[in-house]
């Protein structure tokens, strides 16, 4: 692993970066940026939940990161078919983003609130679809942001209200820095071939009740699991967290964030410069703790310290979901740990059939054999990877992909 040192720039890096700043208008956009020479087309699709909110947790990413690096990251979030006159999931995570970063949120909705079909679809909806395509456009070829978010684009396409090899072309021609991200159902195949980056959210239905000890229970709701191989899973959570503190925005109370971390006890993961960056804004509402030791736990190699870190985060966990202060609990990496039988599954299950009705747990990470806690789930998107740029040969960066 490597240190918080090697989020920063060197001395040499940093000299060069402020006399390009002195050239520009303050903000160093995604084709000024020496950093990010590797940009990617994601595609987020599938009839599972956590497309936007993995769009919103690359976003906050991007965001840490350009705090972490000591240069700021512009961001455009596009919605299409999202109109006025009905509200969203990430409405409010999107109302936390912008009062926390107010000079690097965009946001631009188009469309109506309706559901329609394309034999459905009125010139009003090819109008809304071409101005916010128009708007795309230019603010791919203006270079000045570093991501570009194309929320229900996939939709959008797959209705015929825009040229899906117009849309192509164009995010293919891209500042060579700059992170495009589709997302909604049914992405168009020619999407998916330009695409670096193709995760399919797949949606899993819960029983309606789970059996223990022959007694059945009824699930306390508010539980959400993120699986599976694909990448979306922790940028999904992080998107919850934005999303509570967005509602506490609105509602004018306080909604607490407790983010714990299993198998993570070096540096430079993926959601670092995430946490960082929500913790900054909101350093009341958001509580963060990391488990673990620096090092991959294999099975049948674990240590004794594994089971003491997994243990000590567990009892928080536990006492923190119990407590009913947090509205949202993000258990990240919890699936592996239990996969790895660092903790057992009983007291998991006993603890999310008693927490608070107001509170939501979030829990995250692949594993191959699902755990009984699963059938408490009120979602449960598994993540399932389709096309990732590593294969083709692109070099990951560091605190965005490992």
């Amino acid at each position: 692993m490597k240190s918080n040192q090697d989020l920063k720039f060197s001395q040499t890096k940093d000299k060069s970066f402020k006399k390009e700043r002195k050239k520009s208008i303050g903000i160093v956009t995604a084709a000024d940026s020496k950093e990010r020479i590797h940009g990617q087309l994601h595609v987020y699709d599938g009839e599972g939940k956590g497309k936007s909110q993995a769009a919103l947790g690359v976003v906050l990413r991007t965001i840490g990161l350009g705090i972490c690096e000591q240069r700021q990251t512009r961001v455009l979030l596009l919605r299409f078919l999202k109109g006025p006159g009905r509200s969203y999931d990430e409405d409010a995570a999107i109302d936390a983003l912008q009062q926390g970063f107010p000079h690097l949120i965009d946001q631009v909705r188009t469309g109506r609130a309706d559901f329609f079909t394309a034999e459905e679809a009125i010139a009003f909806d090819k109008s809304e679809a071409k101005r916010g395509w128009d708007i795309a456009k230019g603010a791919i070829a203006s270079a000045l942001y570093s991501v570009v978010v194309l929320d229900e684009l996939n939709p959008v396409l797959d209705l015929g209200l825009l040229s899906i090899k117009e849309v192509v072309e164009t995010i293919s021609s891209r500042p060579e820095g700059m992170e495009v991200i589709v997302t909604g159902r049914a992405a168009p195949m020619e999407l998916v071939q330009a695409a670096e980056l193709h995760s399919e959210m797949r949606a899993h239905r819960r029983p309606n009740s789970i059996n223990s000890d022959s007694n059945s229970f009824d699930s306390p709701g508010g539980i959400e699991i993120y699986t599976g191989e694909g990448k979306g899973k922790s940028t999904s959570a992080l998107g919850k967290a934005l999303q509570a503190i967005g509602k506490g925005i609105s509602q004018d109370k306080s909604h607490r964030v407790l983010i714990l971390q299993w198998l993570k006890g070096g540096t430079g993961y993926t959601e670092d410069a995430a946490i960082a960056a929500l913790r900054e804004s909101y350093p009341h509402l958001v509580d963060h703790l990391r488990s673990g030791r620096d090092a991959i736990v294999w099975r049948g190699q674990q240590q004794s310290i594994d089971y003491v870190e997994a243990e000590r985060a567990w009892e928080i966990a536990r006492a923190a979901i119990a407590s009913g202060l947090y509205k949202t609990v993000i258990l990240d990496e919890l699936n592996p740990t239990v996969d790895l039988e660092l903790i057992p599954v009983e007291p998991i299950v006993e603890t999310l059939l008693r927490k608070p009705l107001e509170t939501e747990v979030i829990i995250t990470g692949r594993c191959k054999n699902h755990p009984s806690y699963f059938d408490l789930a009120s979602v449960h998107s598994e993540m399932v990877c389709h096309k990732h740029y590593a294969e083709q040969g692109v070099e990951l960066k560091r605190g965005v992909d490992y």
